[in-house]
């Protein structure tokens, strides 16, 4: 094992935000989620990401408190979310030791890591990889952040502190974003060295059509759009719901045009489906009342603008041909670039390493994909998805709170969030780890404070003699 530089600079800031309360650790664990192309750590070939070194941190700020223990078990209690995330990383965990083992040369398969034979950038035959470990622990974390995420929220201070959270990382990633495109085009990208140590294949200083492919805290454009997605739908959301209008208003426009110039098909293709879903949203929480006439109209007017739009496209070609090759480049005629066939190619192979593993998937870490419901039944089959079908069905479906009050416009903002990431990762998504900032999401979304426990001690009411 190995520390580096990074890894020594968020130990220290985790042992110093434990001076000041795990409230600020775990706000630091959120904003680190940013930081996509870190390592901290080097345990063998394995990338431990600055997030992953403060989790342990703010898991043990939390979990020294007696109260945040217990709800910590209540939320891997049956039937809630994190009973099913628990039963998806158990069977995740014990099929990604025993399926490689069992199938082993039954089938050839595009592995997620390393395995015993010499890398061919094709298929190999089935057998143990290295991912199967590093993606066990990968998901071992998400659901202890899961859990530290919805206990640590279930106090009104901790929900509080969480959303703020979530709101910084999202102006880091801006920052990010912007130091990403400021340093590339005045030559001092190695200022961005310390934050871009992970032993992955960085893809950070590349162009289409004469724009930066914006890569970022993340090895490339397309995981920065994915993580990008997320947090527009968090602050689109909020914004959408008043909730601290200027700050949350500026991050989720500022995230959108960043979006639109990442040049990454998963950025362009996955902004429409969240912009719709602020749309509904929006029509949902303000609907079209007499006494909102300018909320109203927006609501109103926002399609007809946006048919107009495309209308007065079709009849000037030539002032619109830019945006229509450049869409054409990312989206259209991806499936014919290099890349894109390589995608396809992953994809059609884990189909196929689900139906000749009969459903049960060849383990979990086993299979690289290009989208997150295949990386689902390739590694863990059915059985493994059914878990997960089950915890986004218990989070995500179930309205908590009283509709309108800050609690519930913060859970609706972590949803959307989550979906936001969710569309992100089935347009392009290599493994099942969704990542920390999903599960800290999830864990927003799941959190009541409301239904903190106040204790009322009443005296015995005494009965005459």
């Amino acid at each position: 094992m190995s520390v580096e530089p990074i890894g020594l600079v968020a130990i220290l800031v985790g042992l110093v935000c434990l001076q000041f309360g795990y409230l600020s650790t775990v706000q630091v664990l959120i904003v680190a989620t940013a930081m996509g192309a870190a390592a901290a750590l080097f345990v063998g070939g394995a990338n431990i990401q600055p997030a992953h070194l403060l989790l342990g941190f703010a898991t043990a700020g939390a979990f020294w408190r007696s109260r945040e223990r217990e709800a910590s078990l209540r939320a891997l209690s049956f039937p809630r979310p994190g009973f099913w995330l628990l039963c998806l990383v158990a069977f995740g965990i014990l099929s990604a030791f025993l399926m490689p083992r069992l199938m082993e040369g039954y089938m050839l398969i595009v592995p997620l890591g390393v395995t015993e034979h010499a890398p061919t950038g094709t298929t190999v035959p089935l057998g143990p990889v290295s991912s199967n470990l590093t993606q066990s622990i990968y998901l071992t974390g998400d659901l202890i952040c899961f859990a530290a995420i919805a206990a640590i929220a279930s106090s009104p201070a901790g929900f509080v502190a969480v959303a703020n959270g979530i709101i910084a990382c999202a102006l880091v990633n801006i920052l990010f974003a912007l130091l990403d495109i400021g340093t590339y085009y005045t030559g001092t990208g190695w200022l961005l060295g310390f934050m871009r140590n992970a032993q992955y294949v960085l893809h950070v200083e590349s162009e289409v059509g004469g724009l930066k492919r914006i890569a970022g805290g993340f090895s490339e454009a397309s995981a920065f759009c994915q993580y990008t997605l997320g947090l527009l739908g968090f602050t689109g959301t909020l914004w959408v719901c008043a909730r601290r209008p200027t700050l949350t208003g500026v991050a989720a426009w500022t995230l959108l045009v960043l979006l639109v110039l990442s040049t990454s098909s998963s950025g362009l293709a996955g902004t429409p489906p969240v912009l719709l879903l602020l749309y509904w949203t929006a029509a949902k929480r303000h609907g079209f009342h007499p006494s909102q006439p300018m909320v109203s109209a927006a609501l109103l007017c926002t399609p007809l603008v946006v048919v107009a739009l495309l209308i007065a496209a079709q009849f000037d070609p030539e002032l619109t041909k830019p945006i229509r090759d450049y869409i054409d480049e990312l989206i259209f005629n991806k499936a014919t670039t290099d890349s894109g066939i390589e995608r396809s190619f992953w994809n059609t192979n884990a189909i196929q390493n689900f139906y000749d593993s009969f459903g049960f998937g060849v383990g979990l870490g086993t299979v690289r994909t290009s989208s997150f419901p295949l990386a689902l039944l390739s590694n863990v089959g059915v059985i493994g998805t059914a878990f997960y079908l089950l915890f986004a069905v218990t989070a995500f479906a179930q309205r908590r709170g009283i509709p309108g009050s800050y609690q519930s416009d913060v859970r609706l903002a972590a949803r959307n969030g989550c979906f936001g990431l969710l569309i992100g990762q089935v347009i392009s998504s290599a493994a099942v780890d969704q990542g920390l900032l999903f599960y800290v999401l999830a864990g927003l979304a799941c959190a009541e404070p409301e239904r903190s426990e106040v204790r009322v001690f009443r005296q015995p009411s005494r009965v005459p003699a």
